[in-house]
Parts: structure tokens; sequence; C-alpha cells
């Protein structure tokens, strides 16, 4: 079994430590912490953060993943393999997601999320507890998704974005809104309302304007804009792709 330690890291003997995984400087892992093989976890990470909210549970990082420095994730959370961060991300307890999940820079997932397969955040999205995500979603830089309808209170309702959902740079969504599958909300919208299947979603207040699918690129007007991932397959598994282009889905929903 080989490991790649650095030797200012510290690492609880309760924690279990896959083969081939490389843990950088000043890095902490603590108890009930679970590393898949071929994981690198950069310098001055803390990983398994204690917490009573994680009801005993371990966090687990799945296989091949990468955290980069300064992240911090808290006891009790589950990842695929494949996890990928930025820098500076934090992840509290109680967050479920899938494989190859991906965190930008300055991240933050505020806990008790349930998170689907391949999807992909920029930097400083902020993800509210009892979020709902689904497979293959896209949340590009600044976006927020919120929680408590009338802050601050204990009434938490969690934003539902099914599976292809894009939402674009610095929007907003409010308590408890459901994004149909295949929507693309705009930058800088506001969305307060739940949003049908494939559309297009825009503004502030944010107003359903037509049919994403009725979208076409802008340097290309005669190529369809959506459903993306019949133009834009860069960096998912040739397993995925082969499906998308026989017009399957790569996972039963």
């Amino acid at each position: 079994m080989t490991k790649l330690i650095h030797p200012t890291a510290i690492i609880s003997p309760n924690a279990n430590i896959g083969e081939n995984v490389e843990v950088g400087p000043f890095t902490v892992i603590h108890d009930h912490v679970q590393i898949g093989s071929g994981t690198r976890i950069d310098g001055f990470c803390e990983l398994g953060y204690p917490t009573r909210l994680a009801d005993g549970l371990p966090l687990i990082i799945g296989r091949e993943s990468v955290i980069r420095s300064h992240s911090v994730f808290y006891q009790g959370s589950t990842f695929g393999d494949g996890l990928v961060t930025g820098h500076q991300v934090t992840v509290r307890e109680k967050t479920v997601a899938g494989k190859g999940f991906q965190i930008g820079t300055l991240g933050d997932i505020q806990g008790t999320c349930e998170i689907g397969h391949y999807v992909k955040t920029q930097s400083s999205v902020t993800i509210g507890q009892h979020s709902k995500i689904g497979n293959f979603v896209w949340m590009f830089p600044g976006v927020l998704l919120t929680n408590d309808p009338n802050p601050p209170s204990n009434d938490m309702q969690g934003v539902t974005l099914e599976d292809y959902v894009v939402v674009a740079v610095k929007a907003t969504l409010l308590p408890g809104v459901c994004i149909g599958k295949g929507c693309f909300i705009t930058a800088h919208s506001l969305v307060g309302q739940d949003m049908p299947e494939d559309s297009l979603v825009s503004g502030s207040p944010a107003k359903r304007l037509c049919k994403a699918s009725d979208m076409r690129l802008k340097n290309d007007v005669r190529v369809r804009a959506y459903p993306w991932r019949k133009r834009f397959v860069r960096g998912y598994p040739e397993s995925v792709v082969e499906k998308w282009a026989s017009g399957l889905e790569p996972f039963e929903f």
C-alpha cells in the first residue's frame, strides 16, 4: 500500500486511507474519515471536521478525487468517485453527492443536501441547506440557492434543480422553488416561482420567456443551443457521451 503523506500532515489513526493517496502539508484528517484510493489532498485542508450535527456519520470521499488547498469538509457527508474541488471550499455535514462532482473555488455547501452525478459548480457558488440537485446540472460563478423564506427562522425550504438545468452567473433562487429538467436561467435572474421543464427563465423577478430548446447559438443561429448535451460533451466519460449520442439517459432517474 503506497501513500505519499507530507510529514507535517496530521492524520488520525482511526481514519481509513486508501492506496496511492497523497496528502499535502499541514492537512488534518480527523476520525470517521474514509478516503478512496488514488485521491490527492493538497495542503492546509481539514477533512472530517467534528460536529454533533453529523450524528456520528463518517466523511466518505470516493476514489480518484482531488481536494485543493484550504478546503474544509465536515464529518458526515458522502461523495462519489471523481470529486474535484477548487481552493477554499467549505462543505457542511450530511451532504450526499454522486460521481464527478466539481466544486469551484470558494464554493459553500451548507449541508443536508442531495446532489446527483456530474454536477459542476464554478467559483463562489452557495448551495443552501436542503437543496436537491439532479444530474448534469451546471451552476456558474456567484449562483446562490437560498432556503429561508422568512429570515431568520427555522423554516428551511431548499431549492430543487432537476436534471440538466443550467444556472448562469449570479442568479439567485429563492426558497422552495423547483426548476424543471433542462431549464436555462439567465445571469442575474431572481427566481421566486417554480419553472416547468425546458424553460428559458430571465429577469428580476424572473419569468418564463419561452422554451430553452428554442434558443440558438449566438455565433450560428442554425444550431439549437439546448439541450446542451447534444453539442457539448467535454469532460464527461465516454460511457455517458455514447448514451447521449444514442438518445439514452446515462442513469435511471
